[in-house]
């Protein structure tokens, strides 16, 4: 991710930006270009999306895909992937409105551009505004890492290849099939 400029950015001061086509977040008032997804990135979140959306329907909750805003604070604004909040939980967002309330999941794919960042400084804000879960899929190993939040920073749950089922431990009944999502192509 390109790094732009040295002032102290808030979301508002994001917002009058001009449109330019780019996708923005905000890490402590750090503004950082998000690149383009390759298309392997894309084709596993269609994969995961089918089944997170087939959870969601069965479940109740809210589910999201990127790009969108996640506003922690006024100086550190995320686009997960992908994001999900519980059934009951729903209540906390304004479907008309910016979404203001840290999800019970954020999924992030990695692709080669994005995966240091994301496992570090992403994960931790992550972490920091209290997401209670994040997954972090890697195409490249076919790997779905589960990460629960406990004191503060993020412990690995499980850790689910192809032919696992990813199960998470706070989203009672959500689990993914690992292989039918990395079967792309």
């Amino acid at each position: 991710m390109a790094r732009m400029g040295t002032a102290l950015v808030s979301y508002a001061d994001l917002q009058r930006l001009p449109e330019d086509g780019r996708q923005y977040e905000l890490y402590d008032g750090e503004v950082r270009v998000v690149p383009s997804a390759t298309f392997r990135h894309q084709l596993v979140l269609t994969e995961l999306f089918a089944q997170l959306l087939a959870f969601r329907r069965a479940s109740g909750g809210l589910l999201a895909v990127a790009p969108l805003d996640v506003i922690f604070d006024q100086f550190n604004v995320l686009q997960p992937d992908l994001l999900y909040l519980t059934e009951a939980r729903r209540h906390l967002v304004d479907l008309d409105k910016r979404i203001e309330v840290s999800p019970d999941l954020a999924i992030e794919i990695l692709s080669p551009r994005t995966s240091k960042h994301d496992r570090t400084r992403k994960a931790a804000t992550y972490a920091r505004f209290g997401v209670a879960e994040h997954w972090i899929i890697d195409p490249a190993e076919e790997t779905i890492e589960v990460f629960v939040l406990e004191s503060g920073a993020y412990r690995l749950a499980t850790m689910a290849g192809r032919s696992d089922t990813a199960a998470s431990p706070t989203i009672v009944g959500l689990c993914i099939d690992v292989s039918s999502v990395f079967d792309i192509g």
